[in-house]
């Protein structure tokens, strides 16, 4: 639905208005971690001493991509406030543009299956106003740009593997990398390109990764210390009903997140539900995380996002709200830490095993297609067009 005859449409002027408010009420305590952006950027560029190519391993603290410090050198310029300021504004924005995107991979996806648009509208509105609250926690009141990078490299990921891009796919997703490590998790949306495609997207992808990080390994062996840098078990985490009760983050722990994403998500593609992939990627860290940060539940919600949007046809987009209810809610009204660890070490196993196991309806004109493959019906390796879908571009 537009407004006017401008191509601006309502649910993204709502979403508009509704992260300006969360905005406003983040900015009066905002920029928590925007310091280590700014120190980690200073480092890399030489502006303090112990950098350069050193940076992880004279700083294992910093658990931040070198993408991330790029970016964060945009902001350098200006004044120490005013960078914060614009940056978080610019962190917002990329918010925004990523439910546009999603709206629009999911039109794509669905082409030809008789979507029903103004639902979809709809869908994005509900999901999207689930999403805002937690995107603006971890871009303005913590202004994580590495995390907020990663995610939107992932969602620009997504776009590419609907439209057929299997390039981009590779590109995107070693950007996600490069930004946050743990984003190794979305990899498996590799496997869900057409097979004479996906051997270049990979080689992309690993290759992009290779630049951007071996630099530091190769010039300075303990570098590799900072993958073993800890941070606390806290009492809410889910992994003291594993029987974890470590005061620190064990040393199997990150691995065993990486892997059990990646296992997931490779599941998923397999079963033909390929838009989960995020979704149990995190999923798989929240549930083994031994910190229990409110910013966290951005990636979640985004996976519900795209969950919801690609994945499903339901109208009422649910489980974005669950998750929201469960991960957030509860750490707010719950007072018992141990109730939270409990509350999230449920929605994690229970939202995995609804988007794995819960029997899927094909929609009428995507059967007998190759499912499996979003690009199936472009070539697997060229961008398809861009065109409006159904009279309506979301």
């Amino acid at each position: 639905m537009r407004l006017g005859n401008s191509p601006v449409r309502w649910h993204i002027v709502l979403l508009t208005l509704w992260t300006a408010v969360w905005f406003v009420v983040a900015e009066r305590h905002a920029a928590v971690s925007w310091h280590y952006l700014r120190e980690g950027e200073q480092l890399l560029f030489g502006q303090r001493g112990g950098g350069g190519l050193a940076l992880y391993a004279n700083h294992p603290e910093l658990q931040i991509g070198p993408v991330s410090f790029l970016v964060a050198g945009l902001f350098a310029p200006f004044p120490a406030a005013m960078g914060e300021k614009l940056a978080d504004a610019f962190m917002s924005g990329l918010g925004l543009y990523m439910l546009v995107l999603i709206g629009r991979a999911a039109a794509d996806y669905n082409r030809g299956t008789g979507l029903n648009h103004k639902r979809l509208q709809q869908r994005v509105l509900v999901a999207g106003a689930a999403f805002i609250p937690m995107w603006v926690e971890v871009s303005v009141r913590f202004a994580h740009l590495d995390d907020v990078l990663a995610l939107f490299f992932t969602t620009l990921a997504v776009r590419a593997l609907v439209r057929g891009n299997a390039t981009a796919v590779g590109v995107f997703l070693a950007l996600a990398v490069d930004s946050k490590p743990w984003a190794v998790g979305f990899l498996p949306l590799l496997l869900a390109l057409p097979r004479q495609s996906r051997l270049r997207s990979a080689a992309w992808a690993f290759g992009l990764v290779a630049v951007a990080w071996l630099p530091f390994y190769l010039t300075h062996l303990n570098t590799f210390a900072a993958a073993r840098f800890t941070i606390p078990n806290q009492p809410a985490s889910a992994l003291r009903w594993f029987g974890v009760n470590d005061p620190a983050t064990p040393p199997w722990d990150r691995p065993a997140q990486m892997a059990l994403g990646v296992a997931l998500g490779s599941l998923a593609v397999r079963r033909n539900r390929w838009p989960a992939v995020v979704f149990l990627a995190v999923d798989a860290r929240i549930m083994l995380d031994p910190s229990v940060y409110t910013y966290y539940n951005a990636s979640v919600l985004l996976g519900t996002l795209l969950w919801d949007s690609i994945g499903q046809r339901r109208l009422v987009p649910w489980v974005s709200w669950i998750a929201l209810l469960s991960l957030y809610g509860s750490a707010l009204v719950i007072p018992s830490d141990s109730t939270q660890g409990l509350i999230r070490l449920a929605f994690c196993v229970g939202a995995a095993a609804y988007v794995l196991l819960w029997p899927q309806r094909t929609p009428r004109g995507r059967r007998g297609r190759r499912s499996r493959h979003p690009g199936a019906d472009g070539d697997g390796g060229n961008e398809m067009r861009e065109r409006p879908v159904g009279g309506a571009v979301l």
